[in-house]
């Protein structure tokens, strides 16, 4: 029995109509990683669950930001005058990150190399892949730091919600088109990401300092990258998509209040996150900005997921998540002052949030493992007895 019951009777009606529909039309997608993809998952056991090696790339990523927040835990490391992290931890860093990345690419082969396809390794890899954007986002900040030539932590935080805002734009997409279109930033940045890092362990951090053209500094060109691809690709392209779809007259929402319903709950959670980081009494960001990145990616992904699963079930998203309720609570008692500790109420809702969270997560995948008579990391088929 699943420990709660978050999947409707309705919903699991829907997962068992689900077709998966993706369009990747990036070039390096195309002509290169899935070439590369299609040659690695050759090497892997035919026993081996895709949701295992879904579950293996998320952990990478997890472990890049706890061996990052071991050595960098402030991110200050990387400004003058400080203790750099080592070379052998950006190697490190370098190599999980493109395992993580190699993973995510593979497990959907491995799932059709061994007849294992179902709507719940979809659903498992893009539930990780929500989570993860908050890891990978902490752990590259590492780079540049927020020293005299790094990004401050206020910036960082909007850069987040970039990327947030950007991983949400897909499934928004599919939610009112039935299609996934992969985001070209994605690989992109991906293979950049793991890139850099290698280089960062041969050059130095303080490599990063110089200027790369006049005054303009790398950590310019990272913003630019990042915010420019958002607002210059990904966003027009999934507006086009959706618009194609409403002029076809195969959007599958047809009021505009249930086309934009998704974007309600992380609106408000951006909302109640920027209030705690603008009116805060002793600047909690700029204490633990590491925690309250992982705060807001955790509870992002907590809200994503619940899209995804009315997404995939073609069922009408919740207008808000039960999650905003408690923070809403937490946001007043800190910024009016009522809690005068907010690093450790901040710890404590962190806590709380990644808890909710992975309780979520095991609820569903229990509830569609028993649904689909299936195990979420084995092969095997349960016992009928």
């Amino acid at each position: 029995m699943a420990l709660y019951e978050y999947v409707t009777q309705e919903q699991l009606a829907g997962f068992d109509k689900y077709k998966y529909s993706a369009v990747d039309s990036n070039p390096l997608s195309v002509y290169i990683m899935h070439p590369f993809w299609n040659f690695v998952v050759k090497f892997l056991p035919t026993w081996l669950a895709p949701n295992l090696i879904t579950f293996t790339g998320f952990m990478f990523l997890v472990l890049n930001f706890v061996m990052l927040a071991f050595y960098d835990f402030d991110f200050d490391a990387s400004a003058a005058g400080h203790v750099h992290v080592p070379s052998w931890v950006w190697v490190a860093a370098g190599i999980f990150n493109f395992l993580a990345y190699t993973l995510d690419g593979v497990d959907g082969k491995q799932a059709r190399r061994t007849n294992s396809s179902t709507p719940l390794g979809e659903l498992f890899d893009h539930g990780l892949d929500s989570w993860a954007c908050v890891f990978f986002v902490a752990t590259v900040y590492s780079i540049f730091g927020r020293g005299e030539s790094g990004v401050g932590v206020a910036t960082l935080y909007y850069i987040l919600w970039v990327v947030l805002f950007s991983f949400i734009l897909s499934h928004w997409e599919k939610y009112n088109t039935g299609i996934l279109f992969l985001p070209w930033g994605y690989d992109i940045s991906q293979v950049t990401i793991s890139l850099v890092y290698l280089v960062t362990a041969v050059v130095g951090v303080e490599t990063w300092y110089q200027p790369v053209l006049w005054s303009f500094l790398y950590r310019d060109l990272f913003t630019f990258m990042i915010v420019a691809c958002s607002f210059t690709v990904t966003l027009p392209m999934s507006l086009y998509n959706v618009l194609k779809a409403y002029r076809s007259n195969t959007l599958k929402h047809s009021s505009l209040y249930e086309a934009f319903l998704p974007f309600l709950s992380p609106f408000i959670l951006f909302v109640l996150s920027t209030i705690w980081v603008v009116y805060s009494p002793s600047n909690i960001l700029e204490l633990q900005p590491r925690i309250y990145y992982l705060m807001v990616g955790t509870a992002f992904a907590n809200v994503t997921c619940k899209l995804i699963v009315c997404q995939m079930s073609n069922t009408r998203c919740q207008a808000l998540s039960w999650l905003l309720l408690p923070m809403t609570v937490v946001v007043l008692s800190a910024v009016t002052g009522v809690v005068a500790n907010e690093t450790l109420l901040l710890y404590l809702w962190t806590a709380a949030v990644i808890l909710a969270h992975i309780h979520y997560g095991v609820s569903v995948v229990q509830q569609l493992s028993d649904h689909f008579s299936i195990f979420a990391f084995s092969l095997k088929k349960p016992s009928s007895d």
